[in-house]
């Protein structure tokens, strides 16, 4: 019996198994940094707080990067090679904008603002107003949560048929 060679139903299997795990760890990170973290550093007395997270975020943030450029590499994979930058023509499938566009608020935030902008001001900003500061990087974590989970969720229910519209 000869054995055949993978076919490209069994590529994009691939794919989307590297892009489902991709989104896994990545949003679960940040699930994980605004459920836990950041609430338990918010906890710590104000002189601690910001050696506290940076020790936390220098480790998460290489595997958000990571996980962030596996996820955008295996779907521009999947949309390219099973055809489908037609989906970005009909809203049915509002569900692929919104991966596209909570992908792309990431990828700049953790590859342009973050590390040029961000990482000295916040410092500056955490030194003067701890409270503040941290209030505001708890809001800016929910709030890309929430886009988060209800992108998955909508890409979830999508990719299975449904469509609210």
């Amino acid at each position: 019996r000869r054995l055949k060679g993978p076919t490209d139903m069994d590529y994009l299997t691939i794919a989307r198994m590297i892009h489902i795990l991709a989104v896994i760890c990545w949003i679960g990170g940040v699930a994980f940094a605004t459920t836990v973290v950041i609430p338990s550093v918010k906890a710590l007395p104000s002189s601690e707080r910001l050696t506290a997270f940076h020790r936390i975020e220098s480790r998460f943030a290489p595997q958000a990067r990571i996980w962030l450029l596996f996820a955008g590499a295996s779907g521009l994979w999947m949309i390219q090679r099973g055809g489908m930058w037609d989906r970005f023509g009909d809203l049915h499938f509002w569900w692929m904008h919104a991966m596209l566009c909570v992908w792309s608020i990431f990828f700049v935030v953790l590859f342009i603002v973050e590390p040029l902008i961000l990482r000295r001001r916040f410092e500056v900003w955490a030194a003067r107003s701890p409270d503040g500061a941290f209030r505001l990087l708890h809001r800016a974590h929910v709030l890309l949560l929430g886009l988060s989970l209800v992108t998955v969720i909508g890409a979830v229910a999508g990719s299975r048929g449904f469509s609210p519209l």
